[in-house]
């Protein structure tokens, strides 16, 4: 028998402040229990509601290498988001999901794909959008599962959550600063449910809560269970032990992976296949 995965998904609300803001992070990274892998949201490094390239961090700037320290002396994987200035380009940033290992050590980067340019939002005035492809996809192993990370709108394209299926992932890292509105809370729950079912696997999404966002963290089963969710405005960890054989129980019953006839192909931006 393999080992469950002890998690903790993290709804705190970032601002323009980089340094509470990293203060904040490195806080809950530390008293994540027993956690052995803590997901924080996107753009936990800075976020207001109209983007602006001065709430960009370097790479290696105290934002990151205080997540990183924390990460080290805490012994976690972490999982979060971050905006950064894209390739020394002062006027254009990427939104970046970082993965760090329990040593400290970048274990990889995903930038963000889907741009959410929707409800009178234009991520992509801001914004250059991640390439796309399973080569590009982000997974790492973290005890007997795999994990792949998504970002926010991400989750309304599922071919994104087949491609991270077809690398291995049986868990779902996504971090999110879910704009608020009527009905989105619900949709947000709507669409983790199901890309867990489409997959059979768990979904973890961090989402900010505050001003502009919907909050609504939550943490959903490979049968579309929701185990834990917050709320919209509470500053809260979610907390649960992922079982491998949930996965593989679950799996086994309704094999709907192997049960495919259709393969992801990337578009351009016009939506024309590429190659």
């Amino acid at each position: 028998m393999t080992s469950p995965l002890d998690v903790a998904v993290v709804q705190l609300q970032a601002d323009e402040d980089v340094h509470e803001n990293a203060r904040a992070a490195a806080e809950a990274i530390r008293d994540a229990g027993r956690a052995q892998l803590v997901v924080l949201p996107e753009y936990t490094s800075g976020w207001a509601k109209h983007l602006r390239p001065e709430l960009a961090q370097p790479a290696r700037g105290p934002f990151t290498e205080a997540v990183r320290r924390a990460a080290r002396e805490s012994g976690r994987t972490v999982v979060l988001g971050t905006m950064e200035p894209d390739d020394g380009e002062s006027a254009r940033c990427a939104n970046v999901a970082l993965a760090i290992g329990p040593d400290g050590q970048d274990l990889g980067r995903y930038r963000k794909v889907h741009l959410f340019d929707a409800y009178g939002i234009r991520e992509s005035d801001t914004l250059t959008p991640g390439p796309a492809g399973a080569e590009h996809a982000l997974v790492l192993d973290v005890g007997a599962l795999r994990v792949g990370v998504a970002t926010c709108y991400d989750i309304r394209f599922p071919e994104t959550f087949r491609v991270l299926a077809d690398a291995g992932a049986n868990v779902f890292a996504i971090g999110a600063a879910w704009a608020a509105g009527e009905g989105k809370a619900e949709l947000l729950l709507t669409l983790a449910r199901a890309r867990a079912i489409e997959n059979g696997s768990y979904v973890l999404i961090s989402s900010q809560p505050g001003p502009g966002r919907s909050g609504h963290s939550a943490i959903v089963d490979p049968r579309g269970v929701v185990l834990s969710q917050a709320g919209s405005d509470e500053a809260r960890t979610l907390r649960a032990a992922l079982d491998p054989e949930v996965v593989r129980a679950t799996r086994a019953q309704v094999p709907s992976l192997g049960h495919r006839r259709y393969r992801v192909v990337p578009v351009d931006g016009a939506g024309g296949r590429v190659g």
